[in-house]
């Protein structure tokens, strides 16, 4: 430890996220990244923005991407926030609207950053186990709360929460915010931006790394009340004031404007994803029910660890997770219909 750390700092236990390997010839199945590539409209905004503007700093507020977002979901631009990525929009959420000495409630089997936002920012919580088959039960977030926090579909399970239930757990915390995150809802869900108006406790997130694409360009966004949506603003403006670039702002914005491209990849995720949920039954694996970008399956007579070992000697990259409830399931990426028959090819001899 060094001296000249702050004394919290030691006691952090940070995030590791999902493993890039700089091997080239791989399939990899592991983060949850599209398979198919940005907006073609996205990347020619982005290209028209190079140019002598750089020099100049961008639009603190984002406001050509907030406009763009607010006529996608019908709502007004002033209950759109966005920010470097949906995890910066969820540290300033966590920052701003869930300090208040109350245990946060969240899943047992969720989006691994939640407590190490709590480690961060100093906040209670309690998690809140999952059902047998790996669902959320709403009625198990009915007790004292200082906000409530889940993935909609849930990750890594892939489960998914319908609307109304949602909206019976709104009902049953209104004074607490309560955060849906829908980095994968375009694969399979309905999004809870379509409450926000009735509900003023509801803040949705959302990012641009799944559905459409633009994971290396590190976009995200939160639709909520506009007093929530102030809440963020002041932190934001507190920490840094120019979050988003230029290249940003013009690129996802043009990625909201392009809606035929974005349904097109989304469907040809979802058909990749329910025959390969067909391959993976073939083999013997169980497989819970998906509406995300990858699938959760155990296979009753192989050791998980093992499997993703061997696929991995076999240059297929796959997640697998050592927390005790889901150690023998693996996170399955979905690629393109070859990446996907390239796992069923190696996967076969080792189940």
């Amino acid at each position: 430890m060094s001296k000249f750390w702050s004394p919290f700092v030691k006691n952090l236990v940070p995030y590791v996220p999902g493993e890039q390997p700089k091997l080239s010839r791989l399939v990899k199945l592991n983060t949850n990244e599209n398979p198919y590539g940005p907006s073609p409209k996205a990347i020619a905004a982005m290209q028209a923005e190079l140019n002598d503007s750089l020099r100049l700093y961008p639009d603190p507020n984002g406001e050509r991407l907030k406009q763009a977002i607010a006529d996608y979901y019908g709502v007004q631009s002033r209950q759109v926030f966005v920010g470097n990525g949906s995890d910066e929009v969820l540290a300033h959420i966590f920052h701003g609207l869930f300090q208040h000495g109350r245990p946060l409630l969240f899943p047992d089997v969720t989006y691994s950053f939640y407590p190490v936002y709590c480690g961060l920012y100093g906040i209670p919580f309690e998690v809140v186990a999952l059902d047998e088959q790996f669902r959320i039960r709403v009625e198990d977030y009915q007790r004292p709360n200082g906000g409530i926090i889940f993935p909609n579909p849930n990750a890594p399970t892939g489960c998914l929460l319908p609307l109304e239930a949602i909206e019976r757990l709104l009902k049953a915390n209104p004074d607490s915010v309560v955060v849906v995150d829908e980095a994968y809802v375009d694969f399979g869900g309905a999004t809870a931006i379509t409450l926000v108006d009735r509900y003023p406790n509801l803040l949705v997130t959302q990012t641009l790394s799944k559905s459409r694409s633009l994971a290396g360009m590190r976009v995200g966004l939160a639709v909520g009340h506009p007093e929530l949506i102030e809440a963020l603003e002041r932190i934001k403006n507190s920490f840094n004031s120019y979050p988003l670039d230029r290249m940003a702002i013009v690129g996802a914005a043009a990625a909201f404007e392009d809606r035929a491209y974005f349904e097109q990849t989304c469907r040809q995720v979802i058909a990749s994803r329910e025959q390969l949920v067909s391959e993976l039954q073939r083999l013997g694996f169980e497989v819970l029910p998906s509406a995300a970008n990858f699938v959760f399956a155990r296979h009753p007579g192989r050791d998980a660890e093992g499997l993703a070992a061997g696929l991995r000697e076999q240059g297929v990259i796959v997640r697998h997770f050592k927390q005790e409830r889901i150690r023998q399931f693996l996170r399955i990426t979905i690629g393109t219909l070859e990446q996907n028959q390239a796992l069923i090819d190696v996967l076969a001899p080792l189940c």
